[in-house]
This record gives structure tokens, sequence and C-alpha cells, in this order.
């Protein structure tokens, strides 16, 4: 070994590491493993590898003191202790991947590829408290023992930092203990791991609490001692005389467990052995017979001796015996009074539950009352099941074990270092909209690991992104085909149609101008024929047609005029006095509004059977003032004299233009249309229709709702039959607290908003 690599302290204990792991290990693992691992290192180190890390951790001796814990805490298997060593090989580009899969293996190659990506996660290191970051770590593992490995990494580096000479770095590595590495150890049933890395950060977060507490305890040692002697000796002696085979010992609860319930109950260290019920514990284990019934009846025979001795507290019986938890935790608790009348936990289980629980198969976190996370919970289930069932190489059963845990989401940071969460097959584009929307609407691409890419990238966990922006840029309908959050998806349609609208504003304006420059008068009813020729359903899509100049401005008006001069041409070859009026019987296909019996006189005198139409344009009711306009057709359209089209109809055609008015008291039911606005608050829509609904003389026959920035704008369809009717009905629709104003629309030709 080069002999300048490491200190004289740093030689001692590498040699003392080595022996012990070949002790450990020997039973799992090939003759000359670790050998040939070192031969390795001698090379490494030689040619310049192996340098220590920025806080000069040695990451050779580091490597060998996890290995060495691994074995002695948890009896891995040999692939797990082999990756742990040869980790720092490839970390430090002495070795690759491919070559350590031509040497030692896949699986072994698995491993390490996975140490090296949670290493990687580090750079990020102020994510580490977000309950995402725990997510990555998961999904980058790949692989149970990976996890398994980087607790007791974590708990090593703890354990060597405690007098490091840098406080940020230590408080740094505490903090990530304590909200990622325990509650994994805590999950995965870990108890005295995760005990010992949540007391040591707390001695490095809050070292005058920690030494508080731990001078207390000590200091109260030698009276909590001979007080456990003293309950326990005649209990002791009564188990014997039962004939129960037993061990009993008295443990203490961890520093880190003391200060949670010191702030919970607002206890402070003076206080501690006469608030603090279970500061510590007395545990009876029994060898039992490896059967269910055998451990239940010994358990009993035990609580009955305990309680016949000390006065029990009913109330804080636990019985996990005779019904275990989920996690498969099996023990009997009750509080008792012992002597001076203090109160003392007593467990109870047998060899087989104490082995479950102390070697991680309990699952402690979730009895403790750690916070549940479904399908989190229900794989680490799946992982002690496979565990508990392993009579031998537990390891090795779990060799293969899939962690899909989070494979269907993935984990991406910001260059700042924050952690967002997006379901799997996620966008750069989905990312920017994740974050906000306006970063969305503007971005252009982005760079990921400092590389360009496009909106359609498809992100990968552990990817760190920046998302570039223009204020060029503008939503596209072609975004959908790639973006798959919600979020985005409706953004972008939001978007889209907005700007579509403002388009179709600007080109309406535009055809308007057009129309006045040549002194042509728009006729509605000859526009929406215009639109329909051109091929367009909608009136946006002919605008924003225009708008894009997908259309030619003058293509549309040149198709109006043709329209319109068809229709003049017809009527202006015929006089006034040579119309024809249609019966309606000339037309049975062509239904017409005086099928329920005659409303109008038409002329001076009522004429019966003349076929007529109810202009479209204006909706004409019952009792409105409205005027006959004899068509191309020969049939009489009537429309009211307030219609859009009365001026143009009346300048252009006055020789077709005849006088009528209703006949009787009322009409047949016909539809308007009410124009309503208002503010937009919870169930004034309700109200409205409830209103309508009410009324004998009307009847709703549609709705339509749009809301923005506050206000809501309507069209509700109502029959009714007269114009009377709808006067009462709007004046009842304004009196609805938060209505602006309702008006009786004067024609159905709608625009989409």
């Amino acid at each position: 070994m080069a002999e300048a690599y490491f200190n004289e302290e740093e030689k001692i204990l590498f040699k003392d590491l080595f022996h012990r792991l070949i002790a450990l290990s020997r039973e799992i693992g090939e003759k000359g493993d670790v050998n040939r691992i070192i031969r390795g290192v001698r090379n490494a180190i030689i040619n310049g590898h192996y340098k220590r890390d920025r806080y000069g951790i040695n990451p050779l001796l580091h490597a060998m003191s996890t290995s060495t814990t691994l074995a002695d805490r948890l009896s891995p298997d040999r692939d797990m202790i082999i990756a742990v060593l040869l980790t720092p090989a490839v970390s430090s580009g002495f070795a690759t991947l491919d070559v350590i899969k031509e040497h030692w293996g896949a699986d072994i190659t698995k491993l390490v590829r996975g140490l090296i990506k949670i290493t990687s996660l580090y750079s990020h290191r102020q994510a580490v408290e977000s309950e995402n970051f725990r997510r990555l770590l998961m999904a980058f593992a790949d692989d149970i023992r990976v996890i398994i490995i980087m607790i007791v990494d974590r708990l090593v580096l703890m354990r060597k930092i405690n007098h490091h000479a840098n406080v940020s770095f230590v408080q740094d590595v505490a903090y990530e203990a304590n909200y990622l590495y325990a509650p994994l150890a805590h999950r995965l049933g870990l108890y005295g791991i995760k005990s010992e890395l949540e007391d040591m950060s707390l001695k490095y977060t809050n070292r005058e609490i920690y030494t508080a507490i731990a001078h207390r305890l000590n200091s109260k040692k030698a009276e909590r001692d001979a007080y456990i002697a003293d309950f326990i000796a005649p209990l002791k002696e009564r188990l014997i005389k039962s004939g129960l085979k037993f061990d009993i010992k008295g443990r203490t609860k961890s520093i880190y467990s003391i200060w949670n319930k010191m702030r919970k109950q607002g206890i402070d260290v003076e206080n501690l052995e006469t608030k603090i019920y279970d500061l510590f514990a007395i545990r009876i284990i029994i060898d039992s017979e490896d059967d269910h019934d055998s451990e239940k009846r010994d358990c009993w025979t035990a609580y009955s001796i305990v309680t016949d001795m000390y006065e029990p507290n009913i109330a804080r019986l636990k019985d996990w015996v005779q019904k275990p938890k989920r996690n498969g935790y099996e023990s009997l608790h009750i509080t008792v009074a012992g002597p001076n009348n203090k109160p003392v936990e007593v467990q109870i289980r047998t060899r087989r539950m104490d082995l479950i629980a102390e070697k991680g198969l309990a699952a402690h976190w979730k009895y403790k009352g750690g916070h549940s996370e479904a399908t989190f919970d229900s794989w680490m289930n799946n992982v002690r099941d496979i565990l508990e069932a392993a009579k031998t190489g537990p390891f090795e059963l779990i060799k293969n074990f899939k962690m899909d845990v989070y494979s269907k989401e993935v984990f991406v940071f910001t260059p700042k270092g924050d952690l967002y969460k997006l379901p799997l097959g996620a966008t750069l584009l989905d990312f920017a909209f994740h974050i906000h929307s306006k970063l969305g609407y503007t971005c252009t691409g982005g760079k990921v690991e400092g590389k360009n890419k496009k909106l359609n990238y498809v992100l990968q966990s552990g990817d760190t992104v920046e998302i570039l922006t223009s204020n060029s840029q503008k939503p596209k309908l072609d975004w959908l085909s790639f973006a798959i959050t919600s979020k985005a998806r409706e953004k972008i349609r939001q978007s889209v149609k907005e700007e579509q609208n403002r388009e179709a504003e600007v080109a309406k304006e535009l055809l308007q101008r057009r129309f006045k420059n040549r002194k042509i008068d728009v006729d509605e009813a000859t526009l929406m024929k215009t639109i329909k020729k051109l091929g367009y359903k909608t009136v946006t899509e002919f605008y924003v047609a225009i708008a894009s100049e997908v259309l030619d401005v003058n293509k549309a008006i040149d198709t109006y005029l043709s329209l319109s001069n068809a229709e003049t041409q017809v009527a202006e070859n015929v006089s006034a006095e040579a119309f024809t009026l249609m019966n309606k019987e000339d037309e049975q296909t062509d239904k017409d509004n005086s099928a329920n019996g005659d409303v109008l006189i038409i002329g001076e005198n009522a004429v019966k059977g003349i076929k007529y139409k109810l202009s479209k344009c204006c909706n004409p009711i019952f009792g409105d003032e409205v005027f006959g306009f004899i068509s191309a057709e020969g049939a009489i359209k009537i429309h009211r004299c307030d219609c859009p089209n009365a001026a143009h109809l009346k300048e252009k055609y006055r020789y077709r233009i005849i006088n009528v008015k209703w006949q009787g008291t009322e009409g047949v039911m016909s539809t308007v249309m009410l124009k309503v606005t208002g503010r937009d608050d919870v169930g004034i829509v309700t109200q409205l229709s409830s209103i309508i609904n009410k009324s004998k003389s009307a009847i709703l026959r549609s709705i339509s709702i749009n809301s923005n920035g506050g206000t809501f704008m309507g069209t509700l369809g109502v029959s009714v039959k007269n114009e009377e009717m709808v006067s009462q009905l709007i004046t009842k629709l304004k009196g609805v607290k938060g209505v602006y104003d309702v008006t009786r629309e004067n024609r159905n030709i709608h625009y989409n908003q």
C-alpha cells in the first residue's frame, strides 16, 4: 500500500478493518475477494486515484468502514460487500463499469451503478429535505440493496465527522441523515441504525440539548439501574417458578426519542423521570416453542405474572400477539405501577418475535406513528415479506426485486437545485408549465445537463433542466401533440383560443373597413352564406383564416358580392306587381310559422293561407313591431322594425316592403335569445334558470355561459308567446343580485368568443 496515502492513524484503522472484513465475510464471500480488490486499490493509488474528497474524507478508508459495518450489522450478500469496495474505483476514474462487469459480473455492476447514480444527486443538497428527493433516490437505486448500503454508508460517515472542522458540511450530513436515511431505515425496520442516525443528527445540529439530555441520563444512570434491578428481581423469581425460560432486561429510550417527547409534551430536562412514562422499559424475551399457540400461551402467562405483582394501567395495554400489526410486529405492552408508584412499561415477546423486531422486519416506523404513503408502504411490505420468508441468505432473494415503486414518475431539478415531480413521459414543455404558466407560454426549448434540447424532449429522473424563453414565443396547437400534463394542455388550448379570438376581432375590423371602402352595405344573412360557401364551420374560423392570410380578404368580399348579386338579380327581374305570394301548400317541406293558425294580418286585409317566415336575423315574436319583406322565392319574411337589416332592406328594396301586423292577443311559442352579463358568483346561474322555470309563461330551451376575470356572459334561449312576456321576464332577471344587464338579442348569429 502506498504509505503516503494514509496517515499513521489511518494505517492502523485500515489494517484493523481489513482483518475484520476478512473474518466477517468468510462465510458469504469467495476466497481471495478482498485481496483481489486490495491489489487493484494499490495500483489505483500509485496512479494517482483515490484522492481525498474536498472535505478530507479518504474514500478507500470510508468504503472499507462501510463494508465492514454492513457485514457486521446486516449479514449482507457477497455482491453488496464487493460493490461497496469497488465503487470508489469507478468514481475516481480508475475503472469503468464495463471493466467491473467483465471481472465481477452483472449484479455487482448493477449495484455499483446504483451507488454512483445516488452519489451524483448530492450536488443538489438543498433538495435533500424534499419528499421528492426520497422518491428520486428510490427511483435511482433500482435495487433495494443499494438503499441498504447507502443507509449504512451514512451511518459510517456520521460516526466519522464528530469533530470535523467544516461545520457546514457536518450539519448538511446530519440533516440529510435525519430527513432522508433515518426514515428509510425506520421503514425498512432497521431500528438500531435508525436510532443511532437520529441521535447523531441531534448531536450535530443541536449539541446543547443533546448534551443536556445525555448528561441527565448519565447522572441518573446508577439510580435508574438500581430501580430497574429492584423491579426485575422479584419478577424474575416468579417467572422462574412458573417454568418459563426467558431473558429479562431494561432499555433506555434513545436521546432523539426523548427530545421528541419533550417537545410534544413541553417537558424540560429536569422532569424527564417523572413526566415520560417510557423513559425506560423492561423487556421479557421468552424461549417458546416455535408454534403460535405456544407463543401466545407463554406471553399471556408472563403477562399474568407481571400484572399480579404490579398494578396495571389497562388503558395502556397493547395486544399485538393476538392480532399482530400489519407490518408483522408482535408483542404485548403494558404499563404498570412499579416501586414508589412509578410507571414502568413492560414488553413481553418470544425469541422469534424479538428477532423479527430487532432485525427490522417489524417496521417500527408505523408502530411509532410514522407517516404513511400507500404505494411506498405497500412496496416496503413486499420487501419485508421477502426478508421474513428467507431461511438463509435473504439478500439473495431480493437481488432481483425490482424497485419500480416510482416507475410512473420522473423527478427533475432546476439549476437552483429545486426538485419537481412530473408524470412519466413528461416533456421539457410540461416542466415549463409545471413551474409557471408564463414560463410555458414563452418557452422555446431548454438545456438539460448543459445541452440544448427541444420542447418535446422527454425528461429523465435526475435531469437538471434550464428553461429558455423568448417574449415573441406564443403557444401553438401542435404543442398538444407532445404535452402530456393536464395543466400544460389546458393552458395551451386556452392561450390558442384567446389568440384566435384576438386575431378574429382584428380580421373582423379589417373586413368591415374593406366593405366600407368599397361602399358595400353588409347583409348578415348573405355574409353567413359566404362563410358557409367558403367552407368554414364557424365565424371565428373564417376570421382567423383572414388574420393568418390563409384566406385573402378580397376573395371573401368577391364571394359575398357574387352571392348578393345573384339574389338581387332574381328580385330585380320581377316587378313588385308580378310577385306571386306562395301558398303554404306549394312547399310542404319548408316549415313556416303559420302552421298553428294565422296570427298576422298582411297588407290592409287579413289574407289566409299565405306562407310567411319569421326572419332568423331578428327573431320577431308576437307583439313586436314588424314589417314584411317579399323574398326572391316569393315567401314573406317577417322582420322586426328594429332589425339590424331593416334600414338596408327599406332603402334598397322599398318596393318589396309590405305592412303586416299581429292578429289576436297572443301568438304561438317562439324562442328568443336573452343576453345576460353579471358578477361570476357561485349559484347565480342557478338563480336565473330557477326564475325562468318558475314562470308559467316561459320555457328555458338553452343556456350558454362563459366566465372571464370575475364576470360571466351568457345567452339564454327562452320560449315565450309574446313580447310582453319577454319584457316581464327581463325585469325579473335584472332583479337578481349580481346581474348587470339583460337584453334581448336582435339576431341569432353568434360569434365564438
